[in-house]
């Protein structure tokens, strides 16, 4: 296993991982860097407000590197921050979707594997990838702001899913999105959009549409599969009106990325997306974001990522 000078790393831990089978993996991947020689500060605590605090205080240091311990709330939360800077974000998934991780081909299910991946990509210089911009209204101030994403944004049946299952007190993880799932099915409608693709106007229906910087969302759905997290684009997916029946049979295609071949699923590569619908919701990176409209624009090779570097003229493993 490669070794590396000491560095100064900060690691954030989720703040609802203090329970259950994840409680241990952020002090034990502490102890695992002490061990290595690292100066290690470890950030947990009782909110993710706090925690954001806390995280941007430790960020303005100068660190050599910030890693996240959770899901892609907890990566949501890093790249808001990391964004623009020269810190590097290092990630252990042990959330629910981990999708971000996923798509960079950090090792999701093994966290063994990721702490061995994490200490190799200390050793080298990082990846740099693209972020998302997304400009809207905050609900709660009322006044224009900015929030920014590494994976996917979300603003059709996926984010009513989304925003139905954080409304849901049972069951947990995965089990929970799906029972969303079944409730809102029985609800699908066709959602009139305006889009404005780089600088292209239209007017469609449809039944999802996803703006894709990474892969997947929800777990593993690759409703982007040929997104590169480096290349300055969005993959921009939009999927027509569909009836129960039929969506039932597209639906279990998004798992292996095979739905682009219907016809009725349609990608694009863009730089700047306006979406508008009255009443939609948009989710990044799983985190609710606003009700539309929003404006989406690619910050190019703005953050800095210790993940493994795919071969040459590849994709990223997403499996």
């Amino acid at each position: 296993m490669p070794t590396s000078k000491p560095l100064t790393i900060v690691v954030a831990i989720n703040p609802s991982a203090s329970f259950g089978k994840s409680s241990a993996v952020g002090p034990r991947l502490v102890a695992t860097l002490r061990a290595l020689g690292h100066r290690v500060t470890s950030l947990s605590e009782k909110s993710f407000a706090d925690l954001r605090e806390v995280a941007r205080l430790a960020i303005a240091e100068g660190p050599d590197a910030f890693v996240v311990v959770g899901g892609d709330g907890m990566v949501s939360l890093a790249v808001n921050l990391l964004a623009g800077s020269t810190v590097p974000l290092g990630i252990v998934p042990s959330g629910t979707g981990n999708d971000s991780a996923r798509g960079l081909g950090i090792p999701v299910g093994d966290i063994r594997a990721a702490t061995d991946a994490l200490i190799v990509a200390l050793a080298v210089p990082p990846r740099v990838i693209d972020v998302g911009r997304i400009r809207h209204i905050d609900e709660t101030t009322g006044l224009e702001t900015t929030t920014l994403f590494a994976a996917v944004l979300s603003a059709g049946f996926d984010a009513i899913v989304n925003e139905r299952a954080n409304n849901l007190r049972h069951p947990r993880g995965k089990n929970r999105y799906l029972v969303a799932l079944v409730i809102e099915l029985m609800r699908l409608r066709p959602i009139r959009y305006r889009l404005v693709i780089d600088g292209v106007e239209s007017v469609t229906d449809a039944a999802l549409i996803a703006v894709g910087n990474n892969v997947s969302i929800g777990g593993g759905m690759k409703v982007t599969p040929d997104a590169l997290v480096d290349d300055g684009l969005f993959d921009v997916l939009v999927v027509t009106p569909l009836s129960r029946t039929a969506f039932l049979r597209v639906f279990p295609r998004v798992f292996a990325g095979t739905h682009l071949s219907d016809p009725r699923v349609t990608v694009r590569r863009a730089r700047s997306v306006r979406i508008e619908s009255p009443g939609v919701i948009a989710y990044a990176d799983g985190e609710r974001v606003s009700i539309l409209p929003v404006d989406i624009d690619v910050v190019p090779g703005s953050l800095r990522v210790l993940a493994p570097r795919p071969p040459r003229g590849s994709h990223t493993p997403a499996a």
